[in-house]
């Protein structure tokens, strides 16, 4: 017990064990919903469901390890939310990719990732994308889960006259989506635990009386990882056609990283001068958990935010991600639980985490057009074109070019340059494919 407390700075964090393990379990609450989510949004894109329902828990189980013992924050991690929107949705659905090249997708992003982080080049890039073009990708992906989120409910349905109309309010799986989605924000208004794990576990038991669901247990034995495992086509994923999904991976993990990162440590008083002495470190395990995720068999694995109710309720260390990795293994033996819940009811949990994510836009300059306009057309276009990388397109090639025109160049930083030109490369010379 003195080795532990000795090695994770119990004493200096002003925490001790009991404390750390339940600031574990309070974060694993409030993101045990992706458990249930991620494989759903994967099984959309023709990947094999039980398998990723595998990979999701061994990946943010392993991810929260290197987190907890390497850099020793209270911060967990697991496939991040619009990053799997992307993948399958955009990628493969939109792109005609196979999945297996998409895994070779988040497989070279890692890489980058991994690669900017160990020169240290990070802070670098990030100082030099636009506080309103980053804050403006995060709404837009917001957006961009409201759509489909909605489309899963049954709220909204294609109409070929209007593209989009009403859905059919009086399905019995609408109204369940429905009462899962007020019952999900009321829990989470009143300070609720879990708030998001429980408004899915409720719509999936009332679907068993209203929504001809089938109940197969909770217990088993873990599913075949085999269909996902090592099914990564790098080749296909370096094809002139995917390259620019490699970047615009890259660059919403490095936003999403970081900021998470960031945001999570301040709340736990973990910032001296404002900045994280251990942030290359918590990187290095981000990066590597992108690697595994990829072998493994799910979309990119990122810091998660829900993280900061761990540390609102005492999580200083990394005993925290621990405890959240020890949890998310055992989840593993509830695979027939995670099987019989359906669409309607984890569409609620994606709708309020839109909600939550479209507060970032409130930051921005909208009195500076040059500002505005670019970062609105970044989260405008991710939904209405239906890719993330389009908007993430639209909004550096919108900023250089207004800020070229307005004879304000000298505010564009490098990098803003160099993203936009390859995004004009891709649309001048791939065409909008």
């Amino acid at each position: 017990m003195d080795a532990i407390q000795r090695y994770f700075g119990f004493e200096e964090a002003g925490t001790n064990l009991r404390t750390e393990v339940l600031a574990g379990f309070t974060t694993f609450l409030t993101m045990a919903y992706i458990i249930f989510v991620n494989p759903a949004i994967l099984a959309d894109a023709g990947m094999p469901k039980d398998a990723v329902f595998v990979a999701t828990c061994l990946v943010a189980a392993l991810a929260s390890i290197v987190m907890g013992l390497y850099a020793n924050y209270p911060i967990a991690l697991a496939p991040g939310m619009g990053l799997n929107a992307f993948f399958a949705y955009t990628i493969v659905k939109g792109m005609g990719f196979t999945w297996q090249a998409a895994l070779g997708a988040v497989f070279v992003s890692g890489i980058l990732f991994f690669i900017v982080t160990l020169l240290r080049v990070r802070e670098a890039i990030i100082n030099g994308i636009p506080h309103s073009i980053r804050v403006s990708i995060t709404a837009g992906i917001g957006l961009f889960l409201a759509i489909i989120s909605l489309k899963s409910a049954g709220v909204i349905t294609g109409n070929p006259a209007t593209l989009v109309a009403l859905g059919n309010l009086h399905d019995p799986h609408t109204i369940l989506a429905i009462i899962g989605f007020f019952a999900i924000v009321t829990l989470d208004v009143l300070r609720v635990r879990g708030a998001i794990l429980i408004g899915i576990v409720g719509i999936t038991v009332l679907s068993f009386f209203f929504g001809g669901n089938e109940f197969h247990g909770v217990f088993a034995r873990p599913p075949s990882l085999a269909p996902t495992f090592m099914q990564l086509d790098i080749r296909a994923a370096l094809s002139k056609g995917v390259l620019h999904v490699i970047l615009v991976f890259f660059l919403v993990e490095l936003f999403d990283a970081t900021g998470t990162l960031m945001g999570v440590a301040n709340r736990a008083g973990l910032l001296v001068h404002g900045k994280m002495h251990r942030l290359n470190r918590a990187l290095l395990s981000d990066s590597a958990a992108i690697l595994a995720g990829s072998v493994l068999g799910t979309s990119s694995t990122t810091a998660y935010i829900e993280s900061a109710s761990g540390v609102q309720a005492g999580g200083r260390t990394g005993v925290t991600a621990l405890t959240v990795a020890v949890l998310f293994l055992a989840c593993l033996f509830v695979a027939p639980l995670a099987g019989v819940v359906p669409g309607y009811a984890t569409a609620p949990a994606l709708l309020y985490v839109s909600c939550l994510m479209m507060r970032e836009i409130a930051v921005l300059d909208w009195d500076d057009a040059t500002e505005a306009v670019p970062a609105t057309l970044t989260a405008l276009a991710m939904p209405f074109t239906f890719s993330i990388a389009n908007g993430v397109a639209f909004g550096f090639i919108s900023y250089a070019g207004l800020k070229l025109l307005t004879g304000r160049a000298r505010q564009v930083k490098l990098i803003v340059w160099i993203v936009a030109a390859v995004f004009l490369f891709r649309y001048a010379y791939l065409g909008a494919e």
